[in-house]
């Protein structure tokens, strides 16, 4: 655990590094996420917002044969490297960068220098359905261990024992720097990218300082963006059924990069969890929001 949050042994050493020895540009691009919010999906989105001058055509798009983590990198993960900064240092400004930090986790250095970050939350629900799932995938892909039962992942998640957690915690420390901050954080609700995706992708994109012109909307820019990066898209692409994605050098660690990809359903969670457990969220979550203003009452 660091500064109130749980870590595992591959993200938390990487968090304590990134925290005294990152060194952040003031143009840098930051995505801040708890597992399993859509972290994937923003991450292609961006990286196509940012990127889309350079590879207009569509054919061409690096993401056709890059998974999205290669595309926008963990700081954290670096330090598994045998050169931790080198490569975060190689990369052209502006740069577009990936944590799972707490927001009172995140470098000395990013707030500083007053980079803009994007956080995006879910309903607690489709998170832990989603986050039980991808664990599960991996304990039987990687390591060859014995499913978690949903029970006893509820019961960690419930706790707040999990990568990032407390959840609760996670998301309102990003919605509370977003009210006090606009201009630097920008925080979105995965419902509403669903909801109402060109809406929010041009928000997005008006945040990260790429805004779409009225000849790009149209001429259907803001719409090949949202298709090329879809789950649909994303998960059928070769390199996301059979690449495998590098956490580190000295970690040894190759996650195969078909367990970022699932339903992206809203709501999903509903298949899976009891009427206790269903109970027990949204008494929890009615209980930590309390007076902040976030809300998930409306979505799974």
């Amino acid at each position: 655990m660091y500064e109130g949050f749980w870590y595992d042994s591959v993200f938390g050493v990487g968090v304590l590094w990134a925290h005294e020895n990152f060194r952040a540009r003031s143009d840098d691009i930051l995505l801040a996420t708890f597992p399993k919010c859509g972290t994937t999906w923003l991450k292609a989105l961006m990286f196509a917002i940012k990127n889309r001058n350079d590879h207009c055509k569509y054919s061409i798009n690096p993401l056709l044969t890059t998974n999205p983590h290669n595309c926008v990198p963990y700081i954290e993960l670096q330090v598994h490297e045998n050169n931790p900064t080198a490569y975060l240092d190689s990369l052209p400004s502006p740069r577009l960068l990936s944590t799972h930090s707490s927001y009172n986790s995140l470098p000395k250095s990013s707030i500083k220098a007053g980079i803009k970050v994007v956080s995006i939350s879910r309903g607690p629900k489709d998170v832990f359905v989603s986050w039980w799932m991808f664990c599960n995938n991996l304990r039987a892909q990687q390591y060859s261990l014995p499913p978690l039962s949903i029970e006893d992942a509820f019961e960690s998640f419930y706790e707040g024992v999990c990568l990032s957690g407390p959840y609760w915690d996670f998301v309102l420390g990003y919605w509370k720097a977003s009210l006090d901050c606009p201009d630097t954080v920008l925080f979105l609700k995965y419902e509403d990218m669903k909801r109402d995706t060109i809406h929010n992708v041009k928000k997005l994109a008006e945040f990260m300082g790429y805004p779409f012109t009225l000849e790009e909307e149209k001429r259907g820019a803001v719409k090949d963006i949202i298709k090329l990066c879809s789950i649909e898209n994303l998960s059928n692409l070769e390199v996301n059924k059979s690449g495998v994605y590098n956490v580190g050098s000295q970690t040894r660690t190759n996650v195969p990069n078909n367990v970022f990809f699932r339903r992206g359903e809203v709501g999903d969670s509903e298949n899976h969890l009891t009427p206790e457990m269903i109970e027990r969220f949204d008494h929890i979550m009615k209980q930590k929001l309390k007076g902040s203003g976030l809300d998930f009452s409306c979505n799974h």
